[in-house]
């Protein structure tokens, strides 16, 4: 394997060459536990630690490494290299990590396509492939959505899923896929060519691990069987990884989303709904809410039926999750700040006294 099987080219190289690294090892981030790293390079896989100053110089969690990352490296062989350097990432995908504080989590770098997997069964939930969409868009990221497990259903279920489907969400490839006759898998693959790398985003039990071994013709994941009382996949994936697949192509899996968290996402909502954002130009204010305004052309477009209801609500709440988030960051920097205030003042105190 050389390294532009990895999906390395010419503007890594460039960096690379621009920046003093040619001493070092060049490897991708294949594998993530919490920060230890599995990166594969020319030399092979081997386990890797960041070092003192990139922790030290760390502002956030997208200062560290994330599974697809270039990185520049020093191999101690046999079982340990130091990263060195992160590369510029022409794409990452970001959600909003689930919990009692908001914050931004990195879960793949340098990704060109974005398989987002959703069951055809009752687990079916458009508001949610339309966050999915958002965090694509958000993250420059190529979005294709993946109905799976269409073996479950009929024919024309399946064909009047999709169709519902493609009513609320535009100009993105939808492709119904069954893990047991294997429809669909030859759609996907012209995605999955040579030094491209796709990543699969989903809950739960939707069948990315099965997806994952079909496509790779291997046992690459250990897969759960269907609950009787939910009929969903038990979740198996605990990590982020990457594979490099026979036929060229590179797949990351992750673990399944429990919350789809968008916030910090405002170009993604505005190509995600961009029939309600076009709408919104011809209303009377400028500064419409569209909750309640008279004169509003998207509520009037939703009493029409020409905007459907439910993506019209679901577009209102990330909307408010934005503004939520935004609010937040604002606070906490306003308090950073007035505690850097503090503590220059109480230097400058000590300063004084010692004089």
């Amino acid at each position: 394997m050389n390294l532009q099987d990895l999906g390395y080219n010419d503007k890594f190289e460039k960096f690379r060459e621009e920046n003093d690294l040619l001493n070092f090892d060049v490897g991708r981030v294949i594998a993530e536990y919490r920060e230890l790293y599995i990166v594969s390079t020319l030399k092979g896989e081997f386990e890797a630690e960041i070092t003192g100053n990139l922790r030290f110089a760390a502002v956030g969690r997208a200062d560290f490494p994330v599974v697809g990352d270039w990185v520049a490296l020093r191999i101690y062989e046999p079982d340990l290299a130091i990263i060195h350097r992160i590369f510029p990432r022409y794409s990452l995908i970001n959600r909003i990590a689930a919990g009692r504080y908001v914050y931004v989590q990195p879960i793949a770098a340098n990704v060109d396509f974005a398989f987002i997997v959703q069951a055809a069964d009752r687990d079916f939930n458009i508001n949610r492939i339309e966050r999915y969409l958002t965090i694509c868009y958000e993250s420059n990221v190529k979005p294709v959505i993946i109905l799976s497990k269409t073996d479950l259903m009929s024919e024309p279920e399946v064909t009047k899923l999709s169709a519902r489907l493609k009513e609320r969400v535009k100009n993105v490839p939808v492709i119904p896929l069954s893990n047991v006759t294997h429809e669909g898998y030859k759609s996907i693959t012209t995605c999955l060519r040579k030094g491209t790398t796709c990543c699969m985003l989903g809950s739960s039990g939707v069948g990315k691990s099965t997806f994952l071994n079909n496509i790779s013709g291997k046992d690459l994941m250990k897969t759960g069987s269907i609950s009787r009382s939910t009929n969903r996949g038990k979740h198996v994936t605990s990590h982020r990884e990457l594979f490099v697949l026979e036929e060229g192509g590179i797949l990351i899996d992750n673990p399944g989303m429990r919350e789809v968290g968008t916030a910090d996402a405002k170009e993604g909502i505005l190509t995600t709904f961009d029939n309600i954002i076009k709408l919104s130009a011809k209303c009377r204010f400028k500064d419409c809410t569209h909750t309640r305004e008279e004169g509003c052309s998207v509520i009037m477009a939703v009493q029409k039926g020409d905007i459907d209801r439910a993506s019209y609500e679901n577009y209102l709440k990330m909307e408010r999750e934005r503004e939520h988030y935004e609010s937040t960051v604002a606070e906490r920097r306003k308090k950073e700040r007035q505690f850097g205030k503090m503590l220059k003042n109480y230097k400058k105190d000590i300063k004084n006294k010692n004089i």
